[in-house]
């Protein structure tokens, strides 16, 4: 099930965060800009989504707003032991059904070029590359995912 994100949820999405992202601060010779993130704000403005198990555990999260007529992915994470079982999928799928929702043209996002495993993921959903920069330290792949 996915559901909105309530406050109560912050500490485990916080360290799902932390989980998810790690193994690339070594890659990255700093920390992910997700794992430093303020998620009371976005808990708050009902822009952070979980995806539950049967009983009810947080598997992951997902955090989206609008910005214009497009909805932005910023963060998608999964616990590692959940990786692989299509959760990540789904909460995309999720993300893009609340674009079409609200009347939206496409959802975009970025990932950074040091997490080479999100880049023939995203790809796989039919998201396409739109370019790259570097901004804020961090060397970032932006896609973009037009809704028909």
């Amino acid at each position: 099930m996915i559901r909105p994100a309530t406050m109560a949820d912050a500490d485990v999405i916080r360290a799902c965060t932390r989980a998810a992202f790690g193994r690339y601060v070594v890659r990255m010779n700093r920390e992910p800009a997700p794992m430093q993130a303020d998620l009371a704000p976005a808990i708050a403005q009902g822009q952070v989504h979980v995806v539950t198990g049967p009983d009810g555990c947080i598997l992951g999260h997902v955090i989206c707003r609008r910005v214009g007529r497009d909805m932005a992915l910023d963060t998608l994470a999964v616990w590692p032991d959940h990786a692989g079982r299509g959760l990540g999928k789904r909460l995309v799928a999720h993300v893009e059904t609340l674009a079409r929702q609200q009347g939206l043209k496409a959802v975009t996002l970025y990932t950074n070029a040091a997490m080479v495993e999100n880049l023939p993921f995203y790809a796989g959903l039919g998201y396409s590359c739109t370019g790259r920069n570097r901004k804020d330290g961090f060397d970032r792949v932006f896609f973009r995912k037009p809704l028909g």
